[in-house]
């Protein structure tokens, strides 16, 4: 199951003291181009901060599985269950039905590994164009917690008389206490730690969804009074929505449960500035989390050497902070963050007027203009 690994890291100035090991799916399409930057640049940030990766690349994607039918067999899965993190590409092929990989791969990952947090920082970096008139970096810089494995996307349900006239299709959102809880505890944690307004936004439909977000709300309350220092709020997801565009200030942390944050965390990569710059976590805090460019394959653009490499790249520094290396993950967004400032033309496939290894070498310069 294991392909050719990564070039090997650059030999750095600090000797090695800590080993990380790193699974890495490239998959479909653009992600073994923009995975390939990522690893670079990550190769770079542990020469520099002394510590080593050790990668342990898998071919799981649409092309394994056209070959062989698979998916992701569970002798694969029970090495990814010793990793210490897993670095992802993109998952989809234009050959491959919809639904096959995503439930075949994505959702098998987490709800196997128990990914239990979906984290997706909504952050403008400086020369980033947004749509959002009369809006800059100082505006939009907040961060989403998405419940990632319970909700629709659990899959229960079913259908009576497919095909027919009378047809009738159920789908049921499973929210149990202790998913919930873990999901708003987390939360809470993360907003104190982030430290910026120490403001959560409980993002739900409780007028509607008089079951699950009641839940959801009794247990967003009772959780809050253990943390004082934090002020929380709510929002309808319909309004948040709009605050999103109208007045992202507003927000600090928002947490959600699992298709409402999957629908505003799509809105929030639009008003940073697209799919390009877009990364997220899939989180097992007590275990083995993955982190991943949010964009998709982009098969149109496969092999053409165009694709913004940012996302993989920030998604490689997100990774980094949930392993403990924090200096290195700074120095990262930090040095992606001076790239969109002084460099690119666009975060377009195509229209950045660099390619995706000349973004990534642009990347490892900064990098290495940086103390870590």
């Amino acid at each position: 199951m294991r392909t050719t690994a990564p070039t090997a890291q650059p030999a750095g100035p600090r000797t090695a003291t800590r080993t990380y090991r790193i699974a890495v799916i490239p998959g479909d399409g653009t992600g073994p181009e923009v995975i390939r930057e990522g690893t670079k640049v990550l190769a770079a940030a542990a020469s520099r901060a002394g510590f080593r990766v050790e990668w342990r690349p898998y071919d799981l994607g649409g092309a394994r599985y056209l070959k062989t039918n698979d998916t992701l067999p569970d002798s694969v899965l029970k090495e990814l269950r010793e990793v210490d993190a897993i670095y992802l590409g993109a998952i989809g092929h234009p050959d491959v039905k919809p639904g096959i990989l995503e439930h075949g791969i994505l959702l098998k990952l987490r709800f196997a590994l128990d990914q239990y947090i979906n984290l997706r920082p909504v952050k403008l970096y400086p020369g980033v164009w947004t749509p959002l008139k009369d809006k800059g970096p100082e505006h939009i810089d907040f961060v989403v917690v998405r419940e990632n494995t319970e909700g629709l996307y659990v899959g229960a349900g079913g259908f009576s008389k497919r095909g027919t006239p009378d047809e009738v299709a159920l789908q049921t959102s499973i929210n149990t206490r202790r998913g919930v809880e873990r999901c708003v505890r987390f939360a809470f944690d993360y907003t104190r730690k982030r430290a910026k307004r120490k403001k959560l936004t409980f993002c739900g439909k409780t007028n509607v969804l008089t079951y699950a977000h009641d839940l959801w709300e009794r247990v967003f309350y009772e959780v809050a009074k253990e943390y004082t220092d934090v002020q929380t709020d709510y929002t309808h997801v319909d309004a948040c929505c709009m605050w999103m565009v109208k007045n992202p200030e507003w927000f600090d942390v928002i947490v959600t449960d699992n298709m409402f944050g999957d629908i505003i965390t799509d809105l929030g990569a639009m008003i940073q500035g697209g799919m390009g710059i877009a990364a997220g976590g899939n989180l097992n805090p007590q275990g083995v989390s993955m982190f991943e460019p949010i964009g998709g394959s982009a098969p149109k653009y496969t092999g053409q050497n165009a694709i913004n490499p940012l996302a993989a790249i920030c998604a490689g520094s997100m990774m980094l902070e949930q392993l403990g290396e924090t200096k290195a993950a700074a120095a990262i967004e930090q040095a992606v963050m001076q790239v969109t400032g002084t460099k690119l033309k666009s975060l377009a496939a195509g229209q950045m007027g660099y390619s995706t290894s000349e973004v990534g070498d642009l990347v490892v310069k900064a990098l290495n203009e940086k103390s870590i």
